[in-house]
């Protein structure tokens, strides 16, 4: 079956080439260049293949391993190198679900799965998350969803888009309804290490025989251009089945990838690049809940981790409808509305992927165009200023023009009220 489009892949085309000034939605930590790895690469280093390792780099697994916390519970022979979280995500929900079989899915999250399970053929299963509990998984809902057909649950932890952590205990629960139907828990932990409350993001491969953790450095190292994650399970079999699959799509991890993702993984430059992606992130998310809290049209619920959080937007119009005026002139800023994931009256605010001053940028834009919806209606006759008897003068406000009323509600704000002008028929 084609894979269908959907709202999240038409929401990136659509703003890459309007060509934005700003952007208040991305989520990646600062990424370093090419040049910062050069001291450390091999120049000999050939780019063939032909003594590489199907299952990634030994030493690049070892240190995913060390620096991501999994070798409590798993070996090297337990890690896949994948291209990104997107192709481990890829692997293993293709290989583990068939047509029919239930898939049981957080939402609002991460929307790939979705994708997947409409092309396999998969039922899906919402298990909703309660804004109004913070987004927090509805585990006595998700507790009837699971059945003897459910063959996957999925969970993106921390989550896309709200920035939620699921505790240790919510997982507890979450193991033992898969495990009572033998079914599989894929968790997305790319936002790893990006936590602001003190709260460690549990690792799904060492709490349970049949999860599997998938991982990358685009978040936290800002290193998405590698296109270098893994996939963890101590499912060896699943991890051939993986390997297996990728034979005919990507086949191999590019060499260059692999090799720089190694560079970075080491303890020495490791340790410190954690250290400045969580002072910037600590200090943009600060920025974006002042912006949020200082906002009346706005309210959110903190991320808790991650650069990321999902804003309701409390006005007569749909995000979609205020992402697009967002983007166009005069206000240039892409926002993501919150439509990508099913929530079409919120938006997906994001504090990464660009400087300081682009993303303060981008938020005066967006405050601009809220002050806009705030400002009153004009008011003037509902005739047309020119008509016989006015002398071509403006008669003065002396009601409120329906035109006017229409379009302020939908969000259509008239271009010279920009300019302090009023608007005329």
């Amino acid at each position: 079956m084609p894979v269908p489009s959907n709202s999240f892949w038409e929401q990136w085309l659509t703003a890459h080439r309007a060509k934005p000034q700003a952007c208040v939605t991305f989520s990646l930590s600062p990424s370093p260049s090419l040049q910062d790895f050069l001291p450390d690469l091999d120049p000999s280093l050939p780019l063939d293949w032909s003594a590489q390792d199907y299952q990634g780099l030994p030493c690049l697994r070892e240190k995913v391993l060390d620096r991501y916390g999994y070798r409590s519970a798993c070996g090297v022979d337990d890690v896949l190198i994948t291209a990104g979280a997107q192709e481990a995500n890829y692997l293993a929900l293709t290989q583990l679900l068939g047509p029919g079989d239930e898939l049981v899915i957080d939402v609002p999250g991460w929307q790939q799965p979705l994708v997947l399970a409409a092309q396999i053929g998969a039922v899906v299963k919402p298990l909703p998350r309660s804004e109004a509990a913070g987004w927090a998984l509805d585990i006595e809902r998700l507790e009837e969803l699971v059945t003897p057909r459910t063959k996957v649950i999925f969970l993106c932890n921390p989550n896309n888009p709200t920035g939620r952590v699921e505790s240790g205990e919510t997982l507890d629960r979450i193991i033992a309804a898969a495990d009572h139907v033998g079914a599989y828990i894929v968790s997305d932990e790319v936002y790893r290490g990006l936590e602001w409350t003190g709260m460690e993001t549990p690792r799904m491969a060492t709490l349970y025989e049949r999860g599997v953790s998938t991982g990358s450095v685009s978040k936290l190292l800002g290193l998405q251009g590698l296109r270098t994650g893994w996939m963890v399970t101590r499912d060896r079999l699943l991890i051939s089945k993986a390997m297996a699959l990728r034979e005919n799509t990507s086949e191999i991890m590019n060499v260059m990838g692999e090799h720089i993702a190694d560079i970075a993984l080491r303890p020495e430059r490791f340790a410190p690049a954690v250290e400045r992606s969580r002072a910037t992130g600590m200090q943009r998310i600060e920025l974006l809940d002042r912006f949020v809290q200082g906002r009346p049209e706005l309210r959110w619920h903190r991320p808790a981790a991650g650069l990321l959080g999902l804003a309701y937007l409390d006005l007569p119009m749909s995000a979609d409808a205020f992402a697009a005026k967002l983007l166009a002139p005069p206000y240039n800023t892409f926002v993501m509305s919150g439509s990508a994931y099913a929530c079409p009256q919120h938006i997906r605010l994001g504090a990464g992927g660009v400087s300081f001053q682009e993303l303060e940028r981008g938020l005066e834009q967006m405050a601009d165009l809220l002050a806009d919806f705030n400002r009153p209606p004009c008011f003037h006759p509902a005739v047309p200023w020119n008509q016989p008897g006015t002398g071509g003068r403006w008669p003065g406000p002396t009601g409120l023009d329906a035109r006017c009323a229409a379009m302020a509600m939908h969000g259509e704000l008239p271009v010279d009220r920009r300019n302090g002008d009023c608007c005329r028929p």
